[in-house]
């Protein structure tokens, strides 16, 4: 792929909105993208916002692309497929989901066998520009489809590659459910300092500024967590006390039951799926 791929999108909700704004704002051209939807006044404002080529027939925007993104509900995602397999056997796009729980053999499957796929694990940050994806291969996926895939991800935050599928899981449990891991200590404090007298609008900035430096600060340092937790704890200080709370209340235990069960819970939902189609 040394030239500019052509990539269509199956799908238009906020996720793929999210990836092609990211994409257009690290030098991505409109005149390389196809959106496809079954909503025509909804593809018009996204052609209108992004400037990019749509239309209704998944087939014809499948025809388009050297990438083809899945980016339908999983609920769908076979219907999707097997009606655009035709073309996709015809042309061999890499083929790009960002649906959880389906496996990339059952794609492929759907898809008429034998296309090189990459699974994406995409989180709710995506949309500001701050997403973490994890990212899982086939055999069929070359290294020159590994970089393109990773540079589209990387406009939108980070994308790391796993190399055993099931660890999808791993990543479903940590970025992809951790946004809310973070809204809910979020939420804590800041009705803890509004209950200690803090005007809520007061707390819930300072509260959001703080999560934003402490994760910035984990970002540029090349401690681990545990040394800048001791960097900001005084001996006999604030910060010493509120850490023990923490630990004497079994919070790293709580973490770990709580990472287990959305781990548990990707793993329910992928043989459901699978099931289900």
């Amino acid at each position: 792929m040394s030239r500019s791929p052509t990539i269509s999108f199956i799908g238009a909700g906020n996720m793929a909105s999210g990836i092609i704004g990211g994409m257009l704002d690290n030098g991505y051209q409109a005149s390389d993208i196809w959106v496809s939807a079954p909503d025509d006044s909804h593809l018009q404002s996204v052609r209108k916002r992004f400037g990019v080529s749509v239309t209704t027939d998944n087939r014809h925007c499948a025809e388009q692309a050297d990438i083809v993104v899945l980016a339908v509900k999983p609920q769908v995602m076979a219907e999707v497929c097997r009606n655009i397999a035709p073309v996709v056997q015809n042309t061999r796009p890499l083929m790009v989901s960002i649906a959880a729980g389906l496996t990339a053999d059952t794609l492929d499957s759907w898809l008429g066998g034998g296309l090189p796929l990459v699974r994406v694990m995409p989180n709710t940050p995506s949309l500001v520009g701050k997403g973490a994806a994890g990212l899982f291969a086939n055999n069929q996926v070359s290294q020159a489809h590994r970089e393109a895939v990773q540079a589209m991800f990387q406009s939108i935050g980070s994308a790391l590659w796993v190399e055993d599928e099931n660890l999808l899981h791993s990543v479903t449990a940590l970025s992809g459910s951790g946004p809310a891991y973070f809204f809910l200590m979020l939420e804590a404090l800041e009705a803890a300092a509004t209950e200690a007298g803090i005007e809520p609008e007061t707390a819930r900035a300072l509260a959001i500024q703080t999560m934003a430096g402490a994760a910035e600060m984990a970002a540029r340092s090349d401690d681990d967590p545990g040394q800048l937790k001791r960097n900001v704890m005084s001996p006999g200080g604030t910060t010493e006390r509120a850490i023990h709370t923490f630990e004497d209340g079994g919070l790293r235990d709580l973490v770990k039951k709580a990472y287990a069960a959305a781990y548990d819970r990707s793993g329910e939902m992928s043989k459901e799926l699978a099931d289900k189609q």
